[in-house]
């Protein structure tokens, strides 16, 4: 069988759609006719999502802090987490908390995590990146 032939057809029929669409039954669609309301997405999708978008936090890291590489991998972790949760223009909000990351004062950049208003909504999440931003 040609699969390339069958996904040529499919993408005719169904359409390519790269954001999330209510199909004509009224189901959450997205790509070529993938029903996320009764099918959802497998594992390995979700996991291939977060493959992509962690290495797009990477991305966007290298270009706006160019200095985090040099962090321990504990450290860089804790930038990616917050990437990943904020998106990169939220975690250039914190500069306070960059600018002692980047100055390796990571006491003060536990404790201005833990002063955010990021740090009171995701709760254990930042206590938890607080301490990993303390102890590296």
């Amino acid at each position: 069988m040609n699969i390339q032939k069958i996904k040529e057809q499919l993408i005719l029929h169904e359409g390519l759609r790269l954001f999330p669409y209510k199909d004509t039954a009224g189901k959450l669609t997205i790509g070529v006719g993938r029903n996320l309301t009764d099918v959802g997405i497998s594992r390995a999708e979700a996991e291939m999502f977060l493959e992509s978008d962690i290495n797009g936090c990477i991305e966007q890291l290298d270009k706006n802090l160019p200095w985090w590489k040099n962090l321990s991998e504990v450290r860089q972790h804790v930038l990616i987490d917050m990437c990943f949760n904020l998106g990169i223009a939220g975690l250039l909000k914190f500069t306070r908390t960059l600018n002692a990351i980047q100055w390796d004062q990571f006491d003060d950049a536990a404790k201005f995590m833990l002063e955010s208003k990021w740090a009171k909504q995701v709760g254990e999440r930042a206590k938890t990146l607080s301490e990993m931003m303390r102890l590296g």
